[in-house]
């Protein structure tokens, strides 16, 4: 039975991952055919006027302005297409164990692949809006408002979902047990959606968020096989299998940026999972590269708004590195090896104790 439910994980992945390989030059010629790429060049970090230009200059590389965005769908392609696939083959097409490898299901993968899509979707619009120079307001793409709303009204409907149909009150805490929230759980949950979907500004050198992503979902994939939820797994590993296609020809130089439909999927889904298992108190510890990268940003625009000075010379943090001298390989590597750390540590601290 092991051996089953081990190809039910491992084949997906690999088909996921295959797809999203031979799908990608496909998905390059139409980005670079129509231009998918930003128009407007406009920082996108937390900082202060700098007359030496060097933040400008660091961030706002020109070259950066025609590479195109939405690289994400490779991942969203890959993942739609292992899913379909092996329902179909769980309706018995090929017979004997067909019915036994399909990951789908009501009580485990429904709603994260419905987050997936609709943080796909809404990732999508953004994009679009962007690279068409749509404005509503100062700056392309959908105003924070809206993405807010839009963001925290998905929170508060998956909140009500595990509170309500899940009958989800509390959090798991290693070594101490089951902590009741009550209705609380419900803002919380919503807190750590938001916090997570925050994370988004991690995509902004080659092959940095698609290398932590894919170490991310590879862990929590660990721990729901460990917990014995194979679907859960299987899907944590078909994500892994796209991003993975994606990073191939996101490495630098990079072909193409994962961008916000890409992302938001990733980001929204990674917080169901991470509920699902019941793990948000071990979630920053996996993810600590999201967390520190959301801490330093917010600390920096709290610092900008109150004290009109910086705490780091750019923010996201991988820009105030890059502002002091590490190259863009050495940001990337070194943070997926932080990233591959902290997932070993955090899985065994789900397993021994949770």
């Amino acid at each position: 039975m092991f051996e089953l439910d081990l190809i039910k994980v491992l084949v997906p992945w690999l088909v996921s991952f295959l797809f999203g390989f031979f799908i990608t030059p496909v998905v390059l010629a139409y980005l670079y055919k129509y231009k998918v790429w930003r128009i407007e060049e406009k920082a996108k970090s937390l900082k202060l006027p700098d007359d030496s230009g060097k933040i400008k200059n660091v961030i706002n590389n020109k070259t950066d302005f025609r590479v195109p965005r939405m690289g994400g769908i490779v991942i969203i392609l890959a993942v739609l297409f292992t899913t379909v696939l092996f329902w179909v083959i769980s309706l018995g097409v090929f017979g004997g164990v067909s019915g036994k490898i399909d990951f789908l299901s009501r009580d485990q993968t429904w709603v994260p692949l419905v987050t997936f899509m609709l943080g796909a979707i809404a990732g999508f619009i953004d994009d679009v809006f962007t690279v068409k120079n749509i404005k509503i307001g100062k700056y392309s793409g959908l105003p924070m408002i809206y993405r807010v709303i839009s963001t925290v009204g998905l929170a508060f409907v998956l909140a009500y979902w595990f509170y309500s149909k899940l009958e989800m009150s509390g959090i798991q805490i290693p070594f101490y047990g089951y902590y009741e929230l009550g209705l609380w759980f419900i803002p919380f949950f919503v807190f750590v959606f938001w916090s997570s979907y925050a994370t988004s500004n991690i995509d902004g050198i080659d092959g940095l968020s698609g290398g932590i992503m894919s170490v991310i979902y590879a862990a929590f994939g660990f721990i729901a096989f460990e917990q014995g939820a194979f679907n859960i797994s299987a899907f944590c590993f078909v994500v892994v299998g796209g991003i993975l296609a994606f990073l191939w020809f996101n490495i630098e130089p990079a072909k193409f940026y994962m961008s916000e439909v890409g992302y938001n999927a990733l980001s929204m889904t990674l917080v169901v999972i991470i509920f699902q298992t019941n793990t948000v108190v071990l979630a920053p510890i996996i993810a600590i590269v999201l967390f520190v990268n959301l801490v330093a940003t917010t600390l920096q625009l709290l610092s900008i708004k109150l004290f009109k000075k910086r705490i780091f010379k750019a923010a996201p943090l991988h820009h105030h590195l890059e502002l002091s001298g590490w190259s863009k390989s050495q940001i990337v590597l070194r943070y997926w090896i932080i990233s591959i750390i902290a997932a070993i540590f955090g899985v065994s601290l789900a397993i021994i104790s949770l």
